[in-house]
């Protein structure tokens, strides 16, 4: 058919960076890779067979799921949308309903994204990776109050959720509310100080446009990174502070955060080179 194509989604919004999640999403994300097999030994690549395009209606909803999967990891996009419906009719969860709307979102088709993540929210009012999505549609929109009120409910569904925190210091960061901002990103660092690094490597992501934020933010991680110990992550981002032009990177020099990080050689070394601001 016609309208059985991929598509490639790009989404960009004013925020630092931002993670839509589906259930067990993010914990299967932290799962590191099996290591590479020899090619002298590896066993013959074997590719999954083909999905048709349309649905067969005697399959369980639990397998038109995985084929769902599937065909949204091959980008077919439309059909996975089509998978999932057939399994939502079968038996709605909000875990399908989630994945249906990240379909949608691929697609840059918020609106109907928003739609399945409240349909996810009236089925279950108890599942925070459907108030996180519909909070990350609101950030798409600068609309960061309702924003942080869906990221506060997840929050508090499921406290224990570092990405949760993390979206809401992202929506305080985007309106500039810097204070509020580190607050959140502190609460989801305590919570997982690889944070910074894992969301990178889950859902989808968001980068600001401006220089001077991502500039803020890298300093901001810089200095809790420091005040942890992880002197070669702290590196890293007052490296990339530097290269987006930050203005007040001379406090790195007066800031306690630092204090430790100022004895290592390194520093002195990074701060001697002066790494001038990318164009």
């Amino acid at each position: 058919m016609a309208r059985r194509r991929s598509y490639l989604g790009a989404l960009a919004i004013t925020a630092i960076a931002v993670c839509v999640v589906c259930p067990r999403a993010f914990a299967q994300s932290a799962t590191p890779e099996p290591a590479a097999t020899p090619a002298s030994t590896a066993p013959p690549a074997s590719s999954p067979p083909a999905i048709p395009a349309v649905p067969d209606p005697s399959t369980s909803a639990p397998q038109l799921e995985v084929q769902g999967d599937q065909l949204r990891a091959e980008k077919r996009f439309l059909d996975s949308i089509d998978y999932y419906n057939a399994a939502i009719a079968k038996h709605p969860t909000t875990l399908l309903l989630n994945k249906k709307g990240m379909s949608y979102l691929l697609m840059q088709r918020p609106d109907k994204a928003a739609k399945c993540f409240d349909q996810a929210i009236k089925l279950d009012k108890n599942a925070p990776e459907a108030y996180n999505n519909r909070g990350y549609i609101e950030q798409t929109k600068k609309n960061y109050d309702k924003a942080i009120k869906y990221y506060m409910k997840a929050a508090k569904l499921r406290p224990t959720d570092a990405v949760f925190q993390y979206n809401i210091g992202a929506a305080y960061f985007s309106e500039h509310n810097f204070p509020a901002a580190a607050h959140a990103y502190r609460a989801a660092f305590a919570l997982d100080p690889d944070i910074f690094n894992r969301v990178s490597r889950t859902g989808i992501m968001a980068q600001s446009t401006s220089p001077e934020d991502r500039a803020a933010f890298s300093f901001m991680v810089a200095k809790m990174y420091a005040k942890a110990g992880d002197f070669d992550k702290s590196l890293e981002y007052l490296r990339k502070a530097m290269e987006n032009g930050y203005k007040k990177i001379n406090e790195v020099y007066t800031d306690s955060e630092f204090a430790t990080l100022r004895t290592d050689k390194r520093f002195e070394e990074l701060m001697a080179q002066k790494p001038q601001a990318l164009p």
